[in-house]
């Protein structure tokens, strides 16, 4: 982390939660929140994880690229 007051300090969290509400959130209204935190959790997993595109991860989904650093770890011996 940078200095106090420098602007990148919370860029990834919030380009996160700015996309979490974009997307799922947004104008939505949950019973409970277990809901709430079972729905997060799922577009966690199936959504932003395994097929949403990073631009930070060159446009790719981080499974995308978990598994693309996991073969070339495994190339190098």
């Amino acid at each position: 982390m940078s200095r106090k007051g420098n602007c990148w300090d919370n860029a990834v969290a919030e380009a996160f939660f700015g996309s979490l509400k974009k997307e799922l959130i947004k104008k939505q209204i949950y019973k409970s929140r277990d809901v709430a935190t079972a729905a997060i959790a799922d577009y966690i997993e199936t959504l932003y994880n395994r097929s949403r595109r990073h631009s930070h991860l060159g446009g790719i989904s981080p499974e995308q690229f978990e598994a693309a650093h996991k073969s070339r770890k495994q190339g190098v011996h």
